[in-house]
């Protein structure tokens, strides 16, 4: 590996595309680029059949780096599994832009998670070719986009999480095994005892032992192995009593899942890729919804979530414009010196895109394929019709100046690595949060108090905050857009503690949610704060020698992990 300068000077004048490449990739940690390099430090010790740690973190989206991450500072010995090639989960292998509440730069999220976005920031600082106005901005947003004051590329946020994971994978408390999805685990009664993982590549096992378990993967793959009590789709209203559950359950009516891709506009480019072989089918879609969707889903009109009323917004990525393009446009290419991006990069994770044929788990192998298969020709189809087909601004259709940018999610196809699923398997907990809970509407109902004044529930045994409306997507059920306006909330630490099992925990959105809450609480800064509350829980069990049931039932201990998670940065009150 050569030598990296604090930081690469890239001059004044514009270089070759190929050249500036080049000189990004030096810069990036050997664990991006280098195969052997990353298999050496991170493959997964197959041969020797078992390994064992204090903490276990099953899935390494942002909940499991997170609690990986708590557990570690907390000197734990820490195993943290991942499905993909990346560590990210949403920021990086689904390719997800953060959601956050607007307050997100001064309050309402962790110390760590701060620190999280300082480093993507930091990143682009020291090996970006950032302008000189760009690189001064002090809260920097490298795609300018509108849907959060740091939309960034994917393969930066890997970058940032290693160099926070980084001092304790070099002193051995930190092992990370990518590639690695769990298949069997073996419990005691109400507890786990080890989980199995196979190796993606090799197909070899890896028995991992622990103390306690984290469950952050992203549809909850640990509880049925477990068996551990979980519930799935909508809740009935005879279950939760939420204004806007059904009658009857439905367990299979998820919300859609989404396969991101990231696309740039090159001005004079033809880059129309082949017309895939769901094409036909996908552009003459209309989604079955009630309330019923306005037409066609490949057109720039769409639901409006609110109202359901039609609602067109633009899409011109040749001038930029508000809208579709700018909505979660992850490089501007303004903020960077001439010549370092031909064109700007945005993501593609909108309504045209949400897949509504089926779910993607407790489904057959083969649905699940279909499904996978299904949600990949809904993505490339409505490229190629933005390519082909898509009404222009000036009268024309079609835009082949659009291209896909495999080299920003690191895949063949242009696609993410990973579908993005917006609703897990959701343990059986001590404690749900519900509508009635975080609803504007419903706290009003029951306070009595106007919107000005009225909050969120307050929970004794709160281990975090966050702040994002109770948005549903459609789903695969039938449902349209289920969109209600929410108060800032806090996360109850109840809800990520089953209600049997006793040394496993909710990391990420399997937490104790219904389906109605999960809206609120499936997104970028909640989900670390659920993580990190979960890798510090595990790791104070770990060193008292009890169960997360023992913390949450008894006042004075309670209090006590509190009083850690403060002064560890956790925010437990708005």
């Amino acid at each position: 590996m050569v030598g990296i300068k604090t930081r690469l000077d890239f001059g004044t004048d514009a270089m070759r595309r190929r050249e500036l490449l080049s000189l990004i990739s030096l810069s990036l940690p050997p664990l991006l680029v280098d195969t052997s390099f990353r298999g050496l430090l991170h493959a997964a010790p197959a041969s020797l059949g078992e390994r064992n740690a204090d903490v276990v973190v099953v899935g390494g989206g942002l909940g499991g780096c997170a609690a990986a991450l708590a557990a570690a500072r907390a000197g734990c010995r820490v195993i943290l599994t991942e499905e993909t090639d990346w560590l990210g989960g949403q920021l990086s292998s689904q390719a997800v832009p953060p959601d956050e509440h607007s307050k997100i730069e001064t309050s309402g999220c962790t110390s760590a998670y701060r620190e999280l976005r300082d480093a993507i920031r930091g990143y682009y600082r020291q090996y970006m070719p950032l302008t000189a106005a760009a690189r001064a901005q002090t809260h920097l947003n490298p795609g300018q986009g509108s849907v959060s004051r740091i939309c960034h590329e994917p393969r930066v946020a890997v970058a940032a999480l290693y160099q926070m994971l980084g001092p304790h994978l070099a002193d051995g408390r930190l092992t990370i095994l990518l590639n690695h999805r769990p298949t069997a685990a073996n419990t005691d009664g109400d507890r786990v005892l080890s989980v199995t993982c196979q190796n993606a590549g090799t197909g070899e096992r890896v028995e991992l032992t622990g103390t306690s378990f984290v469950d952050a993967t992203e549809t909850g793959e640990l509880l049925p192995l477990t068996g551990t009590e979980f519930v799935t789709g909508f809740e009935s209203q005879a279950e939760t009593a939420e204004p806007h559950a059904p009658t009857s359950a439905q367990p299979q009516n998820h919300q859609a899942a989404t396969w991101c891709f990231p696309i740039q506009y090159i001005a004079e480019g033809d880059f129309t890729i082949a017309k895939p072989d769901q094409y036909d089918f996908w552009r003459s879609y209309v989604p079955a919804l009630k309330p019923a969707w306005p037409g066609k889903l490949f057109d720039w009109t769409y639901s409006n979530p609110a109202t359901f009323e039609p609602r067109t917004l633009a899409f011109d990525p040749q001038k930029e414009a508000a809208g579709w393009w700018l909505y979660r446009r992850i490089a501007a290419a303004k903020n960077f010196i001439p010549g370092a991006y031909r064109g700007s990069i945005s993501l593609v994770n909108w309504p045209q895109n949400d897949y509504l044929e089926g779910n993607f788990y407790d489904v057959t192998a083969e649905e699940q394929q279909r499904h996978m298969q299904g949600a990949k020709q809904l993505s490339l189809s409505l490229m190629y019709w933005m390519q082909t087909e898509a009404p222009r601004p000036d009268g024309g259709t079609g835009w082949p100046e659009l291209r896909l940018c495999p080299e920003v999610v690191g895949t063949d196809d242009g696609l993410a690595k990973y579908p993005y699923i917006r609703e897990s398997r959701r343990i059986r907990a001590r404690f749900t949060v519900l509508e009635q809970h975080i609803s504007q509407a419903a706290r009003m109902e029951e306070t009595g108090l106007e919107a000005s004044e009225v909050k969120a529930a307050s929970f004794q045994d709160t281990v975090g905050v966050g702040s994002y409306r109770l948005d549903l997507h459609p789903s695969t059920g039938g449902d349209n857009y289920i969109d209600l306006a929410s108060l800032p909330f806090e996360i109850p630490l109840g809800a990520l503690i089953p209600e049997r099992m006793q040394n496993l925990y909710a990391g990420c959105k399997n937490l104790g949610v219904t389906h109605l809450s999960n809206g609120c609480y499936r997104l970028h800064p909640v989900e670390w704060n659920i993580g990190e509350a979960a890798g510090t829980l595990a790791a104070h069990c770990h060193e008292q020698k009890c169960s997360g049931e023992a913390i949450h039932s008894n006042p004075k201990k309670l209090a006590a992990f509190q009083t850690r998670l403060q002064a560890n940065g956790v925010q437990l009150h708005w």
